[in-house]
Formats: structure tokens, C-alpha cells, sequence
């Protein structure tokens, strides 16, 4: 019986992994630009990271989550976010400590949620994301968001919409939350099983319900923006006036609130509208989190981050028919004419690749002529022939494969020829 992939999970084959490589390259680019260091943390953590950071009302936590025991009957969970992981390194490392503030990070990492599979949707995706830490200064929150779509641009993507919300400081939100519930309470009954659950819980996840969106009372709910205090009402015009400045335009979105609890202030969605992709689909989402350090154990130290699947972009990109500019290069073919020049082959491709050029010969004993064809299908620059008559003369037969040009070059100044060509 032939075993099948997981649900819910996909082999990367080559063809598309150039794409992947070229696509995570760019973020680490940026991410130089913007002098953020790469972070990696294990695919797996204490399962309690997951329930105090993400919160244990979440769908991720209550539904999501990949939970196992070791073999010491410890809860272990596969990371479904990567902000957590992040912050409890920061925290374990002491990273508040160090003589650079506020710390950047950046991280490229699989992560995992039990959830029905989809276009661009996996049980295991993959994600990049971004982390500042140690700093309140709603410039960071600004460029954190234009991050965010400097990378979507710099892939070519248009037709980006970007969404950001205050969810406030801790006293914003509580006296929020009490009107919420006020105005939820008496018609929660007409609403799903999980916002009857999140009315106690956490009433601002009512207004992200994928069931409910539509019900009158979402339309009809108070506004987080009109309970927000002088402090928070200042911040999130700070924010706002730096993306202006930069010429990030921005849509005001009261009923954004993003699906884990760790958010505060300033909280956002690039969003994308594409005939082949669909209308305002979420591409990345992020946010404040100025009290999860601490509640996960560390000292109070402020923080903004986002993420976004690679999935997804892939296929958005893919939808604008984007095409990435992606090379497959090979240098030179060796051709072989007769068993001693084929084992002369196999010190002369050494001997190139460890000349930094990009070499292949045929391995299926192929005649000759096969082999030429193989050059010709791979795209070969050069095609370099041996035969018994090279071998005694100490040469090679080159041929240009653009120009047709045949040269023969001695092996010993072989290298030396082919840097002249390239």
C-alpha cells in the first residue's frame, strides 16, 4: 500500500521551491534594510506558552492546536504562531538586557493548526514574520505596517488595501468590553455557540465571527474608537500621521480586532482585491502587544509584530500572474566520448564546481549524441566534449551554446576561459 501525504499538508517539489527560496530572500533583504535579525525558535514548545500567550479563548487554542504528551508526560504543542516562541526567547534569553534597543526580529517558520484544509490554507504552512521589542513609540507601529507592504510591493502585488484599528490601552478596553456585553447580551441567543461562549469571555471576538458577521447587531455594535482615552486616542493619530508620511494609505476598520488576545493598541490587516484571488482577502495581520512579555513571565517591555503565510502570497501572486524572476543557470554540460572520458569527466566537474561554475554530466550512460540533447534541454551555457584524443592532448572540446562557437581550450586554462565567457 502506498503511503499518502497528511491531510492537509503539501510536498514542495522543485520548479516551485525556487520560488519559495526567491520569495524568502526577499524578505531577508528587506529585513536587512529595516535592520531586523533573524530568530529561530523549536517546532515545538511547552503547550502553556500557547494558552497564556494566544489566550485560552481562542479558536487557536480550544480548536487549532497540534497537543502531545512526551515521553516524561509533558504537554508539548507544534507552534501554531510565532510571536509566543519569539517572546519567550526574548524573555529566556534576556535579549531586554542587551545594549541595543529596542530588539528587531524577524523569523521564516512552518507552523501548525488542526483546521480544514483549503486554497492556500494547510495544516502546516509556512510564515514570515516580524517582531520589535522594547519600545512604545507608535514609529514603530508605523513601520511595522510599511514593512509589511514594502514587501508585497517589492514582489509586484497591487491593489493592496490596507486596514488598521486601536483596540486602546487596558482601561479603553475594559470600559469597551462593558458595553459590548450591554449590547450583545439580550440577543446572544440569535448568535453561534462560540459567540455565546466569547460574551463572557472575550466580547470583542464576537465582532471577528465568520458565522455572525453579517447579523444586524455586528453593524449596529459601539465603536472601540469612540471609548478610547486621551493616551490611546493620541497614539493612534500618532500612528496614522506617520503613515501618511511615509504614503502608506491606510482605511479606518472600527470591527478589526484580530483573532488573539494579545493585542492592544494599534492592530492591522493588508488585505488584497484580485478577480483570480477574491475581494479584500487577508494577506497579513499584526499588532501591539504591550503586555505579553510580561505575562509570559518577562519584564514590562512593550511590542509590535505581524506575520503572513507564504501560502497565500504564493497564490496571489500567482493570480496576478506574477512571474517571479527566476533563473535556472547551468554552466556547463560534460559530455563523455568512451569509458576512459567518462571517468575523466567525474575529476574535471570537481574540479569546475569548486571554480564556482554550475556543471552536470550524464550519469544513465547515455551515447553521445543523448547527452547532447540532455545539455541542450537543460539550458546549458556550455557544453565541454571529451574524448580520447582530448585526454592525450590535455584539452577540451568548448562549445558556446548561443553562438555555436567551437573552441578547443586546454584543461589547465579551462577555468580561466570560462570566466572570460561568463
Amino acid at each position: 500500500m502506498v503511503i499518502q501525504i497528511p491531510r492537509g499538508t503539501q510536498d514542495i517539489l522543485p520548479g516551485q521551491s525556487e520560488k519559495w527560496q526567491y520569495v524568502e530572500q526577499v524578505a531577508r533583504d528587506l529585513c536587512r534594510l529595516y535592520q531586523y535579525e533573524e530568530i529561530r525558535t523549536p517546532m515545538f514548545e511547552s503547550t502553556d506558552l500557547f494558552v497564556r500567550g494566544v489566550g485560552d479563548t481562542t479558536d487557536i487554542v480550544q480548536k487549532e492546536m497540534y497537543t502531545f504528551p512526551d515521553k516524561s508526560d509533558r504537554s508539548l504543542t507544534l507552534r501554531p504562531e510565532g510571536t509566543s516562541p519569539v517572546v519567550r526567547s526574548y524573555i529566556g534569553n534576556k535579549m531586554h538586557g542587551h545594549v541595543n534597543q529596542p530588539v528587531k526580529l524577524f523569523y521564516l517558520a512552518p507552523v501548525f493548526r488542526y483546521e480544514r484544509p483549503g486554497a492556500g490554507r494547510y495544516r502546516q504552512h509556512h510564515q514570515f514574520g516580524a517582531e520589535v521589542l522594547g519600545s512604545e513609540d507608535p514609529a514603530v507601529d508605523a513601520e511595522m505596517i510599511s514593512l509589511a507592504v514594502h514587501f508585497f510591493e517589492t514582489l509586484g502585488l497591487k491593489n493592496l488595501r490596507v486596514a488598521v484599528n486601536s483596540l486602546g490601552d487596558t482601561e479603553s478596553r475594559m470600559q469597551y468590553r462593558q458595553n459590548l456585553v450591554a449590547h450583545f447580551e439580550s440577543r446572544i441567543g440569535e448568535f453561534c455557540s462560540d459567540c455565546q461562549r466569547r460574551l463572557e469571555q472575550n466580547p470583542l471576538r464576537i465582532l471577528d465571527c465568520k458565522v455572525d458577521q453579517k447579523h444586524e447587531l455586528i453593524a449596529t455594535a459601539p465603536s472601540i474608537l469612540d471609548h478610547l482615552n486621551e493616551y490611546s486616542a493620541d497614539y493612534f493619530a500618532k500612528v496614522q500621521q506617520y503613515l501618511q508620511a511615509m504614503g502608506v494609505e491606510v482605511v479606518i476598520d472600527a470591527t478589526l480586532v484580530r483573532g488573539l488576545d494579545y493585542y492592544n493598541h494599534t492592530v492591522f490587516e493588508v488585505m488584497f482585491d484580485s478577480q483570480g484571488f477574491g475581494a479584500n482577502a487577508t494577506l497579513s495581520g499584526g499588532g501591539r502587544y504591550n503586555g505579553l512579555v510580561e505575562q509570559l513571565g518577562g519584564p514590562p517591555v512593550s511590542a509590535v509584530g505581524f506575520g503572513l503565510g507564504l501560502e497565500r502570497l504564493l497564490l496571489a501572486l500567482e493570480a496576478e500572474g506574477i512571474q517571479l524572476p527566476i533563473e535556472k543557470t547551468l554552466d556547463c554540460y560534460l559530455v563523455s566520448f568512451g569509458e576512459q572520458a567518462k571517468d575523466e569527466t567525474v575529476k574535471l566537474l570537481h574540479q569546475l564546481r569548486k571554480a564556482g561554475f554550475s556543471c552536470e554530466r550524464d550519469y544513465l550512460d547515455k551515447k553521445p549524441k543523448a547527452q547532447l540533447k540532455a545539455a541542450d534541454r537543460l539550458g546549458a551555457k556550455y557544453v565541454i566534449m571529451i574524448g580520447d584524443d582530448e585526454i592525450t592532448a590535455g584539452t577540451v572540446s568548448v562549445k558556446n551554446m548561443q553562438t555555436t562557437e567551437q573552441e578547443t581550450v586546454l584543461v589547465k586554462d579551462l577555468v580561466e576561459f570560462l570566466k572570460k565567457g561568463a
